[in-house]
């Protein structure tokens, strides 16, 4: 078995989306990344479930939360704050490690909230959902 921690973990970033100009790269300016993926679900239920009702997965879903530090030194939170001020594309590849594996989509920023806590750095939380694109989410990495 192949634990990972969270720490090794890595969310890459291309301005554009995936087909932008340019490389992916690292946002290290983030911590407590959250990667949720759900399915619709139709209901399939019949005479023939002997009571139990039965289910189908339907359309995936797919959202990414973090913190960063308010820093508007750092190119990638520049990145973040600019796609969500201008309502522009941005692709994230939210991998288990360098290398690693994961899912790989453009997303829209749809959340960017600051805190500012007396005896603490000012943090902005973010949420990134997949959002229309000529190039589909993708898992990447992985056996």
């Amino acid at each position: 078995m192949a634990i990972k921690l969270g720490m090794e973990a890595t969310l890459n970033y291309k301005v554009g989306g995936q087909d932008g100009a340019g490389s992916w790269l690292e946002l290290t300016n983030t911590k407590d990344v959250t990667l949720s993926l759900e399915a619709g679900e139709a209901d399939v239920t019949t005479r023939g479930n002997d009571g139990w009702r039965a289910i189908v997965a339907t359309l995936k879903e797919a959202s990414v939360e973090f913190e960063m530090v308010w820093d508007t030194g750092d190119a990638g939170f520049d990145a973040i704050k600019d796609a969500y001020l201008g309502n522009g594309i941005i692709g994230l590849q939210i991998l288990d490690g360098d290398s690693g594996e994961g899912l790989q989509a453009d997303f829209m920023i749809t959340s960017f909230s600051r805190s500012e806590a007396l005896e603490e750095a000012i943090m902005v939380s973010v949420t990134a959902k997949v959002t229309y694109s000529t190039t589909p989410p993708s898992w990447i990495g992985g056996s």
